[in-house]
């Protein structure tokens, strides 16, 4: 074949080609995945990782080698709150347990009560412990050290009276007065009883002056002036857990102060104490004057009654000696003298 008709012969398939190209139809589905191929040489060896050093977890924050729990641990473990005593006495008891039973404690902030008496169940029977006082185990990180509520709120045997003391929040929620003096009739108070009085640790209450019979009182300068009240003198800077206050923290606003019983107060109220106490007990309304003393009788007139639940509040429960209150307290003295009909000893 001549090289003519060759070049003529492949323009008529090229142009066939060209033809058949443009008429074929879509493309059809794509088809299955062919076999997978051999696997290919294995790459070097890379790094070695760093091993996890105990450095490295948040726990360490507190769990380490120092004595920042131990040192804590120990204060608190011979501390009121630390022995248990108010756990085995009555953290199993509703209308109790809210306040005795730290695991209890716990459970009635997170449900927003305030008054052990409206919270129900028992959460469980434990000491005041970390967890009572502390977000202990929610971060694991030295945020856990934040108290579990610093929100003030008003005292619930006391009407209008809202307590706001920083952190001292925390420990006012228990400590205050769960009753007030009931009213008379005809002349006469009843329902006294051996655990009679505003009831026990009323603390906040007589930092604002209230809870007391025959007296009206105001809120002191320990309840005003002292930021995180509570806490800035029972804990202070030094994280004290056995929490019994230090002269040490005092002297930031008292710089001469060498202990509690400053320009005599304590030795005064004391005295008070004792002057009123021998009334009662020759009332017959009381069995002794000793802090242990506990009413004799399941009424009395209304007189007696004011002077035997004052004795209570300042000796028997609130325990400072004028301290928390110096005005309100001699003002309940004053009118337990008042209602006796006898004179202070001078």
């Amino acid at each position: 074949m001549s090289t003519k008709k060759m070049l003529v012969l492949l323009g008529v398939l090229l142009l066939g080609a060209v033809v058949f190209t443009a008429c074929a139809g879509p493309a059809g589905p794509e088809g299955p995945a062919g076999p997978a191929g051999p696997a290919g040489p294995q790459g070097p060896a890379g790094a070695d990782a760093a091993p996890l050093m105990a450095s490295d977890l948040s726990c360490t924050e507190c769990h380490n080698d120092t004595s920042l729990i131990t040192e804590k641990a120990f204060a608190w473990e011979e501390s009121k709150h630390g022995i248990g005593e108010a756990a085995l006495y009555a953290g199993g008891r509703e209308g109790c347990t809210g306040c005795h039973s730290g695991a209890s404690f716990t459970a009635m902030v997170a449900a927003g009560e305030t008054n052990p008496d409206t919270f129900e169940g028992v959460a469980g029977v434990t000491r005041q412990d970390c967890r009572a006082c502390h977000q202990i185990h929610t971060s694991y990180t030295g945020d856990d050290w934040a108290l579990t509520t610093t929100e003030s709120f008003d005292l619930y045997a006391t009407e209008g009276v809202t307590f706001d003391g920083g952190k001292g929040n925390l420990c006012a929620r228990c400590h205050q007065a769960r009753r007030a003096f009931p009213a008379a009739e005809n002349g006469v108070i009843t329902g006294i009883s051996s655990h009679w009085g505003p009831h026990h640790g009323p603390q906040a209450s007589m930092l604002m002056g209230v809870a007391g019979a025959g007296a009206e009182g105001k809120p002191s300068s320990h309840a005003t002036l002292v930021e995180d009240t509570c806490v800035s003198c029972h804990v202070g800077e030094s994280a004290n857990h056995g929490f019994e206050p230090d002269v040490a923290n005092c002297q930031g606003c008292h710089a001469d102060i060498e202990d509690f019983d400053f320009s005599g107060l304590q030795t005064k109220v004391q005295a008070q104490l004792d002057q009123i106490g021998e009334a009662l007990v020759a009332e017959g309304v009381l069995s002794d004057t000793t802090v242990d003393g506990h009413p004799t009788v399941t009424e009395a007139p209304e007189n007696v009654a004011i002077a035997l639940y004052n004795w209570i509040y300042i000796a028997h429960e609130d325990k400072s000696l004028g301290v928390h209150n110096p005005a309100y307290t001699q003002s309940l003295l004053d009118a337990s003298f008042e209602a006796l009909g006898i004179t202070p000893a001078e």
